[in-house]
């Protein structure tokens, strides 16, 4: 499914007018969908209390249209106007019997708590996906009240129109006031801030209505929630007369004596991702650990010391030339020697292979090297979470994290790399443009270990044979669906990095044989969604 951010929907809009599409019918189509989302939800309309908050803009248009219909179908509709508007979409809403309050007239906004305290179903539609202003002044009492009817024993449903209010549908940054809805219904397409925190937790379930918006340019967009189709697609296939060469090689450079168990998550879950060798470049306390653990990982010794060292770099590079993948980092430690080594290695990988994955304390000594982005003269896929990302770029956590895509782009487009921004809504960037994003934000990832195993699922990908960005963007699809998987048994904590790695090839396996989009309960137990019904959308995590 494609997201895009504001400025691209303002341009996919004008195409949409300039093939023909009057911006009056795009609020037309809007608001219909809208009315028909709460229609459905409810299940029953006539004579059920709804209030409309509808800000000056478009959006607040949306919110008229959709009052309009719904009092048509004999719903009791409030409209609560921010500002006064003199239009169309206003005219026909109180012709067609919705009772208008305007803010600006409640100097107490008694008769804002009096729609809330009746309303069942609440519609937001104060500001649209071009708003990032903070929430003062009215607004902010309109959506203060709106948070307190949420708190009570039974509070009204919530749908917003296109983005939450106080949601930047850019980044997913929300604003202390911003609402939190139950449902979003977002127009043309979905927005990148529907899928990112905090902006997913206050989107609810997104719907995503179709308005017109012309086919070929919604191909331009470059951005993408990762869902189970988007990874089936591109899964290589599995030949019956295959042996383990066809299935590739990695070479996996991990661990310590402080780390042992980082090298066998890795080793482990390329294996389950469907490698078809996976040797193990270590020290002996290293594969001491390892090897009891998982018996099918080979073995390039690396003798008795504590960690990896200089002098060992060449018969890494040596064993390169048989490998299709090098995976390098996880648990290897900041011990002396350990940054020179890693260097080495980087000098020493040519661009024969397939791609490198570099993770963990890999990433942290490549941000020490000078000169590192050139010094990469193999393809490679980067898995830095935020603090790592951090290292790599110079930047502050927060600054990271308050714009996690540009970030994302930004440096896949400055290094040449694939990189995987770790986190809830993990952002796979390519160099290209190309970004993808994971719809999990699952608390049970965050544990230690758990990227150790992503890097071996990306580089037992790689290793069959998909392209770089792919096996990175499937890879984390699949990460976050093992650990859907494994909380189904175990709840939603106590889960240990290892329990992923039986969890790996049942993800695939449901990745493969075609998932089932869940059936998002309705808001009042009424009928489903207009999507729902249809199950073009799979769940968003």
């Amino acid at each position: 499914m494609k997201l895009v951010t504001a400025a691209q929907m303002r341009d996919l809009e004008a195409r949409a007018v300039e093939a023909g599409t009057s911006l009056d019918e795009l609020m037309e189509a809007a608001g219909l969908a809208v009315a028909q989302e709460a229609w459905l939800s409810l299940g029953v309309v006539a004579g059920r209390r709804i209030l409309v908050l509808a800000g000056p803009g478009n959006n607040g248009g949306d919110g008229l249209v959709a009052a309009r219909h719904l009092a048509e179908w004999e719903a009791d509709v409030v409209a609560y106007l921010l500002a006064p508007r003199d239009d169309e979409k206003l005219r026909a809403a109180t012709e067609r019997g919705v009772r208008v309050i305007l803010a600006t007239e409640d100097g107490g906004y008694e008769l804002l708590d009096e729609a809330l305290a009746g309303a069942e179903l609440v519609i937001d539609a104060l500001l649209g996906i071009g708003a990032s202003r903070p929430i003062e002044g009215p607004l902010a009492e309109i959506t203060r009240r709106l948070q307190a009817q949420r708190e009570r024993a039974h509070p009204p449903a919530v749908v917003a129109v296109d983005v939450p209010t106080g949601v930047d549908s850019d980044s997913g940054r929300a604003d202390p006031l911003a609402v939190h809805a139950d449902l979003t219904v977002t127009f043309g397409l979905a927005k990148v801030g529907l899928y990112m925190l905090p902006g997913s937790e206050h989107a609810g379930r997104v719907q995503v209505i179709d308005i017109g918006i012309p086919k070929d340019a919604e191909a331009r967009v470059a951005v993408e929630l990762i869902d189970a189709s988007w990874v089936r697609v591109r899964l290589p296939e599995r030949p019956k007369g295959a042996n383990k060469g066809t299935f590739g090689r990695v070479l996996v450079v991990a661990g310590s004596a402080d780390y042992p168990g980082a090298a066998r998550l890795a080793s482990e879950a390329s294996y389950r991702a469907g490698a078809g060798l996976v040797t193990l470049a270590c020290v002996d306390a290293v594969r001491a650990c390892v090897a009891p653990a998982a018996p099918e990982v080979t073995y390039v010794p690396l003798g008795d010391a504590l960690a990896l060292a200089p002098a060992m770099a060449a018969p890494i590079v040596d064993a390169l030339a048989g490998a299709d993948v090098p995976l390098l980092g996880p648990g290897l430690s900041r011990r002396d020697g350990v940054r020179e080594a890693v260097a080495a290695l980087i000098d020493g990988m040519s661009d024969a292979i397939r791609a490198c994955v570099i993770d963990a304390d890999g990433l942290n000594h490549l941000a020490s090297i000078d000169g590192w982005p050139a010094r990469l003269r193999a393809p490679c896929v980067l898995t830095p979470h935020p603090g790592e990302m951090a290292r790599l770029t110079g930047a502050s956590v927060s600054d990271i994290q308050d714009d996690r895509l540009r970030r994302a782009l930004d440096a896949a487009r400055a290094w040449g790399q694939v990189v995987v921004l770790k986190g809830a809504h993990t952002i796979v960037a390519a160099p290209d443009g190309r970004a993808a994003i994971s719809p999990h934000a699952n608390p049970l990832l965050a544990t230690a270990g758990t990227g150790d195993v992503l890097a071996g699922v990306i580089a037992g990908l790689i290793a069959q044979g998909m392209e770089p960005f792919e096996a990175a963007a499937g890879g984390v699809y699949i990460h976050g669906a093992a650990a859907e998987e494994a909380g189904e048994s175990l709840g939603d904590r106590g889960m240990v990095a290892s329990d992923l790695l039986p969890a790996v090839p049942r993800a695939i396996r449901t990745v493969r044989e075609g998932k089932v989009a869940r059936q998002a309960p309705p808001l009042f137990g009424g009928m489903q969604g207009l999507g729902a019904l249809s199950g073009l959308m799979e769940p968003s995590g």
